[in-house]
């Protein structure tokens, strides 16, 4: 790890050598360690298990400096000093098409998000389809139809890509891989190390419709209820955001383990606090409803059109009115703060004056999401 450690110092905010060590060690001493041997359904779930296959498996075997930030895309320094953002993602939702959108969608909404909270303006994507034999011709014409309308949407192109087609019952009808590249501005700098204690977390609006959409569409369950993914691309709410508040220290897309394990990731990764308010979590009453019913706490579903931002408190008023100017961003939100105390960890000021622990997901409490 201190081979790498002058390349971070470079690239990075300023910090003392022993501190960054201090940090990354702190950081891993507190990510769940794998023990399982075999897969399972939680190693997908986003949560827990998901980190410690990471860690365990992937993060030792490919293991360089763009790597071990574990973001969702990777920041590359060209030649000529412009920086560009890397992302890739495999969508296998079931079912393939559920209210609000399609797989499709997500797979063109999931990579450009990525890039997103990169800090980066995404340009161009690369699709590639793993489709079982017997998949008809028509609902494959459609899903691709939506993946064109939402790429040109966000102003990408889909500039490759890649068909395998698999024994029937092999790939659950489609699956989809996206990759995607886009530019980084000057001077954008986006890290958990650059939050700092008194910064304001921020949610780009309500939480929870994409997974609740999705388990209900699968009809295994006796509930009806009017609750529609919220699969979009966030980019053009980002760049409001960054105009609005160029001081912004961090950014993420709360998909799979919600918000309450994005969180957890901060927090650790930062080693402050991050303290939520309860009352002001932008839920849905439909969507907390079916939460209620089922067990499950919204801030472990998954999002796919919303992001959380962490900004200088300074700036929080002017984040918020640049947010709440778009359709997508009305419900913006903030929810709570970056504290001192207790370091690493995120804690929920409930409604009645107490508190509890938000600890990462464990299990896989949802089916497929994305």
């Amino acid at each position: 790890m201190r081979e790498h450690v002058a390349e971070y110092l470079a690239s990075g905010p300023s910090f003392a050598e022993g501190e960054v060590i201090d940090r990354i060690d702190t950081f891993r001493r507190r990510r769940p360690r794998l023990r399982d041997s075999v897969v399972t359904l939680a190693h997908g779930a986003g949560g827990k298990a998901s980190a410690a296959l990471v860690d365990g498996v992937f993060l030792e075997a490919f293991r360089n400096p763009h790597l071990e930030s574990l973001g969702d895309g990777a920041i590359l320094k060209l030649p000529d000093g412009q920086r560009m953002a890397m992302s890739t993602d495999s969508f296998v939702v079931q079912p393939l098409r559920f209210p609000g959108g399609s797989i499709g969608h997500l797979a063109v909404h999931g990579t450009l998000n990525d890039l997103a909270m990169a800090g980066a303006v995404p340009t161009w994507m690369s699709a590639a389809f793993v489709i079982e034999e017997g998949f008809v011709i028509d609902e494959l014409r459609e899903i691709v139809a939506d993946m064109a309308a939402a790429a040109q949407a966000a102003g990408v192109q889909i500039v490759t890509g890649d068909t395998k087609v698999v024994p029937r019952g092999a790939a659950d009808g489609m699956f989809i891989t996206t990759a995607g590249v886009g530019m980084v501005p000057a001077g954008r700098q986006l890290s958990p190390d650059r939050v700092r204690p008194g910064d304001k977390v921020l949610a780009s609006g309500s939480i929870g419709d994409h997974g609740m959409a999705v388990m209900l569409a699968r009809g295994d369950l006796a509930i009806e209820a009017e609750i529609s993914s919220d699969t979009a691309s966030v980019s053009h709410l980002v760049e409001r955001l960054m105009a609005a508040a160029p001081s912004t220290r961090w950014l993420r897309d709360p998909t799979r383990g919600g918000i309450g394990t994005v969180c957890n990731e901060l927090a650790q990764a930062c080693g402050l606090a991050v303290i939520l308010e309860e009352d002001r979590l932008p839920v849905r009453p439909e969507v907390a409803g079916a939460c209620e019913m089922l067990g499950i706490d919204p801030l472990y579903v998954a999002n796919e059109g919303k992001f959380l931002a962490v900004v200088d408190a300074a700036e929080a008023d002017a984040a918020l009115e640049a947010l709440r100017s778009h359709p997508d961003g009305e419900n913006a939100t903030e929810i709570g703060h970056i504290a001192d105390e207790p370091g690493a960890t995120v804690v929920v000021r409930t409604g009645f004056g107490g508190t509890r622990i938000v600890d990462m997901l464990v299990g896989d409490p949802l089916p497929r999401i994305c």
